[in-house]
């Protein structure tokens, strides 16, 4: 797995103050920005986080590149649905020898991974299979219809790949850039850093929140999963029972430290 922080909004906390300095005082447009230090910045930021005006957070947005993931991640994701997705395609792009992904608590067993590994082997022949079978049978009715050779072998394997793929497992490797505002990103945070997330988009989670936390320390002061950010956890009987640990844990990452729990 690898999550880059692409781009963001520039002096995100800036434009988050002067939005929340257009709503609380008499400004205009074109003094917005004057002022604002990052002291002032960061104290009108936690000023909207202890009134829960969390409006202004929209204006600035952070665009991030995941790669080393799985389908399945993709999958729940994507139900975050004010953002941004681009992803690869297996529609246009052949998986002749895609690469999968291994949950770990199948990889540290060797009889699960043997399976695991076999399945993963199977799917690909059988897709390579597949795509031969189909694109023969679209070349041959292209030519049949007085296409090119050239443009008949191209238009046919894209085709063939469009229903190949359906025998493509979860775990295929897939890779995607993601753009979501502030406000979108801390309810990402309430719901996918808690430690009941899958283990997957718990770890993009985690990393987004790290590089978020350096680009824009006072927006993401209190972000993390619902716990940090409610000082209790909401889960009740179905609760981790780690509270005192996953806090110390996001305490650590947002000064660049590092701990497991």
């Amino acid at each position: 797995m690898k999550v880059t922080l692409i781009s963001h909004t520039p002096y995100p906390e800036k434009i988050v103050a002067s939005a929340a300095k257009l709503c609380y005082s008499d400004t205009g447009l074109d003094t917005m920005l004057e002022g604002l230090d990052d002291e002032k910045a960061a104290g009108f930021v936690e000023m909207l986080a202890s009134i829960g005006h969390e409006s202004p957070i929209e204006h600035v947005s952070f665009t991030f590149g995941i790669e080393g993931v799985s389908r399945t991640l993709l999958a729940q994701i994507t139900r975050h649905r004010i953002a941004s997705f681009s992803v690869q395609s297996q529609r246009y792009v052949k998986k002749s020898n895609f690469v999968y992904i291994t949950p770990p608590e199948i990889s540290c067993d060797k009889e699960a991974k043997d399976i695991f590994e076999k399945s993963m082997n199977d799917s690909l022949e059988s897709y390579n299979r597949l795509a031969d079978i189909l694109e023969k049978r679209h070349y041959e009715s292209f030519i049949s219809q007085g296409m090119d050779e050239k443009s008949a072998r191209s238009k046919a394997e894209k085709k063939a790949i469009e229903d190949a793929r359906f025998v493509l497992p979860n775990a295929c490797e897939t890779k995607m850039a993601v753009t979501m505002n502030a406000r979108s990103l801390i309810n990402f945070f309430k719901l996918r850093c808690c430690s009941r997330a899958q283990w997957e988009i718990k770890a993009v989670a985690d990393e987004m929140l790290r590089l978020c936390s350096e680009a824009a320390p006072s927006i993401f002061k209190n972000a993390g999963p619902s716990c940090v950010r409610e000082g209790k956890c909401p889960e009740g009987k179905m609760t981790c029972g780690k509270f005192s640990e996953v806090t110390e844990f996001y305490r650590l990452m947002k000064n660049n430290q590092k701990k497991t729990f």
